[in-house]
């Protein structure tokens, strides 16, 4: 590791520290119906939009109504988008000529986009139009990340309610996402990477000479305007098949650093609401803190896994000095030069950590070490820092639980900001942060085992199993990076030939996975802010558990540990663990 490295990743930490409560305290703005400065800019066209679908801004929802919008919509989402997918052919701004995708890609791609996970078992620019990225694709960048938030915002109202059971509105949490915090930041994101170089053109694809006398397809496109969503949505899905490796989505410095900058902005300043919709800032902070302390150890084992390579580069002289002395170059396999080290294992750490999935390096050329963090960093159920929205609700959820057991512990009824946690409560915490770690060992199992789910894993012995684990991991928990290896696409000497139903085999599990580890969390997230809605506010005592200390970050961060490290150690150790000891060992 080498001082450039950690001043690179030190600059950003202190850049996204800063930005945190001012966007935080925007949002709580936003959300709260106060005055901001895009007010006189936008505020027609929200009465607009509330007049057209017949509500109006002070009217609110019961948790069971809000999850019906939440449902309907999503529900209507997945049906428009997989209708575009399935007609491509006689779309328009499609000059390449693109043909439908077939219907069991289209429901991967589909469900993936919906559910704000944006896993690809396709390459965009050999498959999607400009239309099917525009209109499709890209707009659900926009609706899935904004149904987050809005979930996230209901239940921090469900939190501070004093005894009301009203939750707000879907539809103005909505709109007031779209139109006041995520349309504006993308369009100054878009216009920025333009500046870099990253392409946004209708133009059809260039064909040129190669040096050596053949011809190649440059491929083109409105890139730039994806990107900006694809990053601070938390999507992460590529107009380019190598994602933000590609030079046309990720060509500088300065954009790889404006891109990672994009992907925790949200998520990490959504704490700082949380504190101010709450009252008291020390509380958003003691999240934002848990949530950073466990990014920081996975930053820094993948960053030190990478740079000491592995024995066999060793053994090859390729990372190792002619003394012996030590790592010298590092595991640059898989890596842009551009990047370095430092630089991608700092995105391959936020990207798993924030529910983005993008990527600026190839994740299964890291050697066992680096590998694994990006999956463990999964896992513990996408909640360090997480999606936009849907990763602090779900660290509320890791939040209650951990009230929870300190109050058995003290032997007194568990608080949280005033309201009592009881067993209605805590029955919902488990279906919330449980039932996507079971589907994920279950689909994984499933995969491993039958001769479908053997077609789409490229790497045999521990790689391969971690393929599959990541691939199950990666989509139950919605956040569509992978690496590399397992695939939608039948491999030309995969075991146990299954045909082309391997094809559908891994494009419908993976479908079902994301669409389940979803709206299971959502649903329970939101039946846990009806419940303490319902509940008065009592005042604190002196036997009270504070949850804005250091104490209880600490807690918080244990009981992460321990609910991931028992659920999924064993599997660990069967894949990415088993891969390090194999490097060391033999």
């Amino acid at each position: 590791m080498t001082a450039n490295g950690w001043i690179q990743i030190g600059f950003y930490l202190a850049v996204l520290v800063a930005l945190t409560p001012l966007l935080g305290r925007y949002m709580a703005r936003v959300y709260t119906g106060e005055r901001v400065v895009l007010t006189p800019l936008l505020a027609p066209a929200e009465r607009f939009f509330y007049r057209a679908i017949g509500t109006r801004a002070e009217s609110g929802q019961d948790w069971r109504s809000y999850a019906r919008s939440v449902l309907v919509f999503s529900a209507l989402s997945w049906l428009l988008l997989y209708l575009i997918l399935r007609t491509q052919g006689i779309q328009p701004l499609n000059p390449q000529g693109f043909g439908s995708a077939p219907w069991d890609v289209a429901f991967n791609a589909t469900s993936s986009f919906v559910s704000n996970t944006n896993w690809q078992f396709y390459g965009g620019e050999t498959t999607m139009s400009y239309f099917s990225q525009m209109v499709g694709l890209a707009v659900q960048n926009f609706l899935s990340a904004a149904v987050g938030m809005a979930v996230l915002i209901a239940v921090i109202r469900g939190i501070v309610s004093r005894g009301s059971h009203d939750l707000g509105n879907f539809w103005v949490d909505l709109t007031r996402s779209l139109l006041y915090v995520l349309l504006p930041i993308s369009i100054l994101g878009a216009l920025f990477l333009v500046s870099q170089g990253v392409v946004q053109t209708l133009d059809g694809y260039l064909d040129v000479s190669t040096l050596a006398g053949g011809r190649q397809g440059i491929a083109l496109g409105p890139a730039a305007s994806q990107i900006a969503i694809k990053q601070l949505g938390t999507n992460g899905g590529g107009f380019f098949n190598v994602n933000s490796s590609m030079p046309f989505e990720n060509p500088t410095a300065l954009s790889n650093f404006v891109e990672v900058v994009f992907i925790l902005l949200i998520p990490a300043a959504l704490t700082a609401t949380f504190g101010k919709m709450v009252g008291s800032a020390r509380q958003g902070w003691a999240i934002f803190v848990t949530m950073l302390v466990l990014l920081l150890v996975g930053i820094g084992v993948s960053y030190a896994g990478e740079q000491a390579g592995s024995p066999a580069q060793d053994a090859a002289g390729i990372t190792a000095s002619a003394d012996g002395a030590g790592s010298t170059g590092g595991n640059l396999e898989g890596k842009e030069q551009r990047f370095g080290i430092a630089s991608s294992t700092e995105w391959a750490a936020i990207t798993t950590a924030a529910s983005n999935g993008s990527v600026n390096s190839s994740l299964d050329s890291y050697t066992g070490v680096g590998g694994v963090v990006p999956l463990i960093n999964m896992l513990t159920g996408e909640v360090i820092f997480g999606g936009v929205g849907s990763g602090l609700y779900g660290m509320l959820l890791f939040v209650l639980l951990a009230v929870f057991i300190a109050g058995l512990m003290v032997g007194r009824t568990p608080e949280y900001l005033g309201k009592k946690i009881e067993a209605k409560e805590i029955k919902l915490v488990m279906i919330g942060t449980l039932v996507v770690p079971l589907l994920v060992l279950v689909l994984t199992a499933v995969a491993i085992s039958t001769k479908w789910g053997a077609v789409s894993i490229f790497n045999a012995g521990p790689q391969g199993f971690s393929e599959t684990l990541y691939a199950y991991g990666s989509q139950g928990n919605n956040n569509g990076s992978a690496f590399a290896g397992y695939t939608g696409f039948v491999q030309p000497n995969a075991p146990g030939n299954a045909g082309s139903f391997g094809i559908t085999f891994a494009d419908l599990l993976g479908g079902f996975a994301m669409l389940i580890g979803r709206f299971v969390p959502l649903l329970a997230a939101l039946a846990v802010a009806g419940s303490l809605a319902g509940k008065r506010i009592a005042p604190a005592g002196p036997g009270t558990l504070r949850t804005d200390n250091g104490t209880f970050v600490l807690l918080l961060i244990f009981v992460i540990v321990v609910v991931a490290a028992l659920t999924f150690f064993p599997a660990l150790l069967l894949g990415p663990i088993g891969q390090g000891l194999t490097e060391r060992l033999f």
